[in-house]
């Protein structure tokens, strides 16, 4: 498969899970799919270089999806996997595994800054969470000025841990 044809599948891919998004999901979860394709695009062995389509496009969305809670009633939007195996008329066992590949090749996982929705990103566990000598402790519990450190540096897209000098 030439750059071309890459960015044609890219496409295809693109129009597949918009179309899945529009129908059953928001533009937020179709623009995460997108940079996610995109971002397979740049692989040197572009992953979807093999294989249909409609079991890539599926395992894209199943893949955000998974890391974003979407399977959880308790969250919105939410609907089952089923719903991407209807629609894409894939099996559940190969979308699956595509996805688990998918998650395994870029490191995504729950809270993922890359790939979590705005409403995942917000509700993090680990927003208000810094390392201090390797233990977790609250932001709240260090002094104001090292909570401006650590808002800062996140503010930034960097992540901060304190080390306290032993003498």
């Amino acid at each position: 498969m030439n750059k071309e044809e890459i960015k044609r599948t890219e496409k295809n891919l693109s129009d597949l899970t918009a179309e899945f998004c529009e129908t059953y999901l928001n533009e937020e979860y179709h623009s995460l799919c997108k940079r996610l394709i995109e971002k397979m695009g740049r692989k040197k062995d572009v992953p979807f270089k093999r294989g249909k389509i409609e079991i890539w496009a599926a395992a894209v969305v199943y893949a955000i999806g998974s890391i974003n809670f979407l399977f959880d009633k308790s969250f919105e939007p939410y609907i089952t996997s089923e719903t991407i195996h209807k629609h894409f008329g894939t099996k559940s066992s190969t979308v699956s595994a595509k996805a688990a590949q998918i998650k395994n090749m870029f490191n995504i996982w729950h809270y993922d800054p890359e790939f979590s929705t705005s409403g995942m990103t917000a509700s993090n566990p680990f927003n208000d969470i810094v390392s201090v000598d390797g233990f977790l402790v609250p932001i709240s519990t260090l002094p104001e000025e090292m909570q401006t450190m650590v808002r800062n540096a996140r503010a930034e897209g960097n992540d901060i841990e304190f080390t306290t000098r032993r003498d």
